[in-house]
C-alpha cells in the first residue's frame, strides 16, 4: 500500500469515527448545553482524567515517575508558548529565527553533555568500574543510529496535501513531521534523567527541553499561518507536535526506573538521539538560505545559559 492508498484510508476512517461520534445521543446532549456548562463539564472530564492518570502513576510506579511524567508534560507544552505570537504575526525576521535555533541548539548540546552524557558515565562507573564511558558511547551510537532510521522509515508524505500541488504545502508539512519525529527523543531524554532519581538534573534537563521548544513552536507555527492556516489551528498543531514528548517521557521513566541496570545506556541514547537532532535538524536549519553569525551568537549564549543553570541547580 502506497503513501496516497494509506492516506486515503485514514481519511476515510476518521470520517467513519466522526459520524458514529455525532450519531451518540451523550455527544448531541453535550453540545445543545449552554457553552458555559459544556466548558464547566470539559474542565471536570479532563482535571479527573489527570487525577487518573497521575494517581495510577503514582500507585503502579511511585513519585519519581509521576514527576519525571509531569516534567516531560510541561516541556512538551512549551512549544505553545512559543506558536502564540502566531496568533498576532504572520512572519518575523530571518535573523530573529536563526538566533532562536541557534540558542535552542546551544541549550541542547549543554544539556546533552551535563544532564545525560556525565551522569550517565557516572552511573556506568558504579555499575560497571570503568566501563560507564563505553557504555555511554556505545548508547549514543544507537541512538543516533535510531533516529536516522526513524527518518528513514516514517512516511512523511503522508502529512503532505498530495492534492495540493504547491510545494511550500508539502515543505512545511514535512517540517512539522520532523519536529514531531524528533520530540519524542527529547521527552525520552527527560524521563529518562528523572529515571535516575536525581531531580535537580531532571529539572535542568526538563528546563532545556521547553526552553528550546519555545522556538521550535514559531518555526511550527508561523509557516502554517504563512500558508493559510487560521492563527489558533496553527497552535493546536504546534502543540500536537511537542505532545509526543510526555509519550517519549514516560516511556523513559518508567524504564530505567524498573530496569535501574539501563540507565547508563539509556542516557547515552537519548543523548545521541539529541545530538543527531542538533546536527541534523537545527544547525542545518539556521543556515538553509545563507551562513548565519547571529545564529551563531545565539548557540553560545544558549550554551552559556545552560552552564549557569548547570552551576546554579545541578
Amino acid at each position: 500500500m502506497n503513501g496516497s492508498a494509506i492516506k486515503t484510508h485514514i481519511h476515510r476512517r476518521l470520517l467513519d469515527w466522526r459520524a458514529r461520534l455525532h450519531a451518540c445521543t451523550w455527544y448531541r446532549r453535550f453540545w445543545a448545553l449552554p457553552r458555559a456548562q459544556r466548558i464547566g463539564i470539559a474542565a471536570l472530564a479532563f482535571l479527573g482524567s489527570q487525577v487518573l492518570v497521575f494517581g495510577g502513576l503514582y500507585w503502579i510506579f511511585g513519585l519519581t515517575v509521576v514527576v519525571g511524567f509531569l516534567a516531560s508534560v510541561l516541556a512538551g507544552l512549551a512549544t505553545v508558548l512559543g506558536a502564540l505570537p502566531a496568533v498576532l504575526l504572520r512572519e518575523i525576521s530571518f535573523r530573529a529565527v536563526n538566533f532562536m535555533m541557534g540558542m535552542a541548539a546551544g541549550i541542547m548540546l549543554a544539556a546533552t553533555a551535563y544532564s545525560l552524557v556525565e551522569p550517565g558515565v557516572e552511573y556506568g562507573n558504579a555499575l560497571w568500574p570503568g566501563f560507564g564511558v563505553y557504555v555511554v558511547v556505545a548508547g549514543i551510537l544507537v541512538g543516533a543510529w535510531f533516529l536516522d532510521w526513524a527518518e528513514r522509515a516514517v512516511p512523511h508524505e503522508l502529512f503532505a496535501d498530495e492534492l495540493d500541488a504547491a510545494a511550500s504545502l508539502r515543505k512545511v508539512w514535512l517540517f512539522v513531521a520532523a519536529i514531531t519525529l524528533h520530540n519524542f527523543p527529547e521527552g525520552l531524554s527527560v524521563g529518562v534523567s528523572f529515571g535516575g532519581g536525581d531531580f535537580a538534573n531532571g529539572t535542568l534537563l526538563a528546563i532545556a527541553i521547553g526552553a528550546q521548544n519555545v522556538p521550535e513552536g514559531l518555526a511550527v507555527a508561523l509557516p502554517l499561518v504563512g500558508i493559510g492556516y487560521k492563527p489558533w489551528k496553527a497552535v493546536a498543531i504546534a502543540l500536537l507536535s511537542g505532545g509526543v514528548e510526555p509519550i517519549g517521557g514516560l516511556l523513559g521513566v518508567t524504564m530505567v526506573t524498573v530496569f535501574e541496570t539501563l540507565l547508563p545506556l539509556a542516557m547515552g541514547f537519548a543523548a545521541g538521539a539529541m545530538l543527531y537532532v542538533i546536527a541534523y535538524e537545527i544547525i542545518p536549519e539556521f543556515h538553509a538560505k545563507e551562513r548565519s553569525r547571529v545564529a551563531v551568537f545565539g548557540v553560545l549564549l544558549g550554551f552559556a545559559v545552560m552552564v549557569v543553570l548547570e552551576t546554579s541547580l545541578g
